[in-house]
C-alpha cells in the first residue's frame, strides 16, 4: 500500500513556523549546524508561502476574469 503524502500546512501555519525560526535565528544562541538546519527549513517555508500566495492570486484572477464588473458610479448624495 502506498503511503499518502501529508497535506501541506496552511498559509497561516507556514507563517507562524517561519516567524518562530526567524526568532530562534535572531537570538543567535543556536549551534552553527542547528542554525543552518533552521535556515534551510525557513527557506523551504518561504517557497511554500510564495507558492500558496501565487495560487491564491491565480484563483482571484480567475474569479475576476469570469465576472463582468460594472464601473462604479456613485449615486447622488453618496460622494
Amino acid at each position: 500500500m502506498a503511503a499518502r503524502k501529508a497535506p501541506a500546512p496552511s498559509f497561516d501555519q507556514t507563517m507562524q513556523d517561519l516567524e518562530q525560526i526567524v526568532q530562534q535565528l535572531e537570538q543567535g544562541e543556536l549551534p552553527l549546524e542547528e542554525a543552518i538546519k533552521q535556515f534551510e527549513q525557513g527557506i523551504a517555508l518561504v517557497h511554500s508561502g510564495q507558492q500558496a500566495l501565487a495560487q491564491a492570486e491565480q484563483k482571484v484572477q480567475i474569479l475576476l476574469d469570469g465576472q463582468q464588473l460594472a464601473p462604479f458610479t456613485p449615486e447622488a448624495g453618496e460622494e
